[in-house]
């Protein structure tokens, strides 16, 4: 037990702030994957594993129960009325089985809103897919893990071979005991002793003061308040309110549409190494490259976009969301490849640099004693000061199996939050499988964003 993830009762500042700034269903904080499996996997044989799994990462049982105002962070409580087929789903797709179809799907599936009555996650096994093959989908709240928290989840029910044996069982008593172990401030409290007992991590004099701040920003750079130093740092941060810089991609909406691609992992990590940096970097330099590409060919040539980034900052222990993220002005002018990697590397690394200094915990702590309208506006004011938005995830170098089935291809689809479209890369098995989630209403040719992306990748690895 003791390799298992701790996981809090409560909330951290930055999954309650994801959580409450969903009162804006352009800020929703849901991601999702998408796998091909070269065949139907043994429904039956996955649901036990499921179930285990559910032990083994005990957020899979758990609801979210909300402070009263918002006084203290959402708690973890155990859903009495916890239903694994609710969760987990069967269906098909009707002929032919395309790959359009089970994206549509899955873009349907990502966008209903959750129940939050229940458990913040859904899989849904697809059968129908041509070639006989199928497909899982799965949803999951960013509350319960992010991306490389994904990953460790998805250990608990995939093995290395096709007719792997089953893991030994879990029993749920000795892991709550494992949990509570773990939890340094030991057996959760209750609610009400949590809202009475000091949990607040600001005295509610210096709560109001922030929030006075906050409702008139021109007064933090005078001010000489603890509160005023608690938050400047934060508000350096939250001062860059110029606009987006795509002139194509500035309507936002709630259509979304997915596109997926593919590149090798071997070549376009030797292309990266010969120009002298990482993978990432690389990454980030062919996401440039194809959002210059597309204004291009729209007639709409732009010198540089403002890109998000996903830093992970997880440590073995990490159960949860373990991240931060960083903006950075990228060029997407036509330019030789070797002068956009060395652009994209130091705008990568200055940008890590300030990330970690104005952390989103840290700014997450600090919107924990605003109101959620306040908050919910000043996510959509810095949302719509960026363009598209990447992330990066680690995953196996080696083929997986799922209850019988090989996983062929595993793409990951990130939220978008308020931007035109978020590209998302999984590695695995030699490949670099990536999931584009677009917002239509900005990306209104969605089908050459993907080409542009394909093209920019291709390139690249052959650098």
């Amino acid at each position: 037990m003791a390799d298992l993830p701790h996981f809090d009762r409560k909330m951290s500042d930055a999954e309650g702030l994801m959580w409450r700034l969903e009162k804006d269903p352009h800020l929703s904080s849901t991601f999702a994957n998408v796998t091909i499996l070269d065949r139907p996997p043994d429904f039956d044989r996955l649901l036990h594993r499921l179930d285990r799994a559910t032990y083994a990462v005990p957020r899979l049982r758990q609801r979210v129960q909300s402070a009263p105002f918002n006084l203290t962070a959402p708690m973890w409580v155990d859903d009495a009325n916890f239903d694994l087929r609710y969760h987990v789903r069967h269906m098909a797709l009707p002929q032919p089985g395309s790959m359009r179809q089970l994206l549509d799907l899955a873009s349907l599936i990502a966008c209903d809103a959750y129940d939050r009555t229940r458990p913040l996650w859904q899989f849904v096994i697809v059968d129908g897919l041509s070639g006989n093959k199928s497909a899982l989908i799965q949803k999951l709240h960013h509350t319960i893990v992010d991306g490389e928290g994904g990953v460790q989840l998805s250990l608990q029910f995939l093995d290395f071979e096709r007719e792997a044996a089953d893991p030994p069982a879990i029993d749920p008593e000795l892991i709550a005991a494992a949990q509570a172990a773990a939890d340094l401030e030991g057996p959760p409290p209750d609610l009400l002793r949590e809202l009475l007992g000091g949990s607040l991590r600001l005295p509610l004099g210096l709560l109001k003061q922030i929030r006075d701040l906050l409702g008139d920003p021109a007064g933090i750079s005078v001010a000489g308040s603890a509160a005023a130093d608690t938050i400047r740092s934060v508000m350096q941060q939250l001062s860059d309110t110029e606009a987006a810089r795509s002139p194509l991609w500035k309507r936002r909406s709630l259509q979304r549409r997915m596109e997926v691609l593919r590149a090798p992992f071997g070549e376009t990590k030797h292309a990266a190494k010969r120009l002298g940096g990482t993978l990432n970097t690389a990454f980030l330099a062919a996401a440039a490259e194809a959002a210059g590409r597309y204004h291009r060919e729209l007639d709409a040539p732009v010198d540089e976009l403002r890109s998000s980034m996903a830093i992970s900052t997880r440590t073995d222990s990490s159960g949860a969301n373990a991240f931060s993220l960083a903006r950075m002005l990228v060029p997407t002018g036509e330019m030789p490849i070797e002068e956009r990697f060395l652009a994209i590397q130091a705008a990568a690394a200055a940008a890590k640099e300030a990330s970690a200094t104005a952390s989103l915990e840290t700014l997450a702590a600090v919107a924990s004693a605003l109101p959620t309208s306040l908050i919910t506006r000043l996510a959509r004011q810095q949302a719509q000061t960026v363009d598209f938005a990447t992330s990066n995830v680690r995953a196996s170098p080696v083929p997986l199996f799922m209850a019988g089935a090989e996983l062929l291809e595993n793409y990951p689809v990130g939220p978008l939050a308020g931007v035109a479209f978020n590209l998302t890369l999984l590695s695995y098995n030699h490949s670099l499988d990536m999931g584009v989630n677009i917002d239509t209403a900005a990306v209104t040719e969605p089908d050459r964003l993907r080409d542009c992306l394909q093209r920019a990748f291709d390139d690249l690895a052959a650098a």
